[in-house]
């Protein structure tokens, strides 16, 4: 998932996604007691939620710094 690809979409649409993503997450975790095939999701969407957040926060006008 491209960050160019995120910012077309609004506000509701992204909490959509990130909510899917959440599940994925869960899902794969639980699976991971039995053996994941593909380890490598895990990484994956960990940094697709974290991009999510990031136009969630660039829409709202949120700094991230401290000054």
């Amino acid at each position: 998932m491209k960050i160019k690809d995120l910012k077309g979409l609004s506000k509701e649409e992204l909490k959509d996604k990130l909510e899917g993503l959440n599940k994925q997450l869960m899902e794969l975790q639980f699976k991971r007691r039995s053996g994941v095939e593909k380890p490598h999701l895990f990484k994956q969407i960990r940094k697709d939620i974290a991009r999510i957040f990031t136009v969630i926060n660039e829409k709202e006008g949120v700094s991230g710094g401290k000054r």
